[in-house]
């Protein structure tokens, strides 16, 4: 090419790439910013010509594109807390107060300072429950089961 070598069009443009990849969400141009840089490193070693170096920027793209698919679906990554965004998941084994008697199965729990829809056993208002599970957004809920000397809510022995 006349003027700027092709080298430098592929730097600048893996470089570009790889900036934007910082900023777009996803993990895709990584691997076009790769190929980019790949390519331009065969340009400066062997100066193939324009065509051929498009057909092998598009082809180690590809390549890299779904290595990194197939890599990344054997090896997924964990998290350090898999609950982060699952807010229901976080209430697992908590317990509630219910604010609204649980009556043929379903009625209302205070967990903090949010209410929910509870299902689980006949519950009175004001009693402790257990948090064992979740449908969607409501929980699933048993009954607390009461310490010696304890007496039930009520008053009764």
């Amino acid at each position: 090419m006349d003027g700027i070598e092709s080298y430098w069009i592929w730097l600048i443009l893996g470089l570009a790439l790889a900036t934007l990849e910082m900023v777009v969400p996803g993990v895709y141009l990584i691997w076009l910013a790769m190929a980019a840089l790949g390519i331009a490193v065969l340009a400066f070693v062997s100066a193939p010509p324009l065509a051929l170096q498009i057909v092998a920027w598009l082809s180690l793209s590809l390549i890299l594109a779904f290595s990194a698919k197939r890599w990344l679906r054997d090896r997924p990554v964990s998290s350090s807390d898999p609950l982060l965004n699952n807010r229901v998941g976080r209430l697992h084994g908590e317990t509630a107060l219910v604010t609204q008697a649980i009556e043929s199965g379903s009625g209302r729990v205070k967990v903090g300072d949010s209410e929910w829809i509870a299902r689980g056993a006949d519950t009175a208002a004001g009693a402790r429950v257990r948090i064992i599970g979740s449908n969607g957004a409501e929980l699933l809920v048993e009954p607390v089961a009461l310490l010696e000397g304890d007496s039930p809510p009520g008053g009764e022995a």
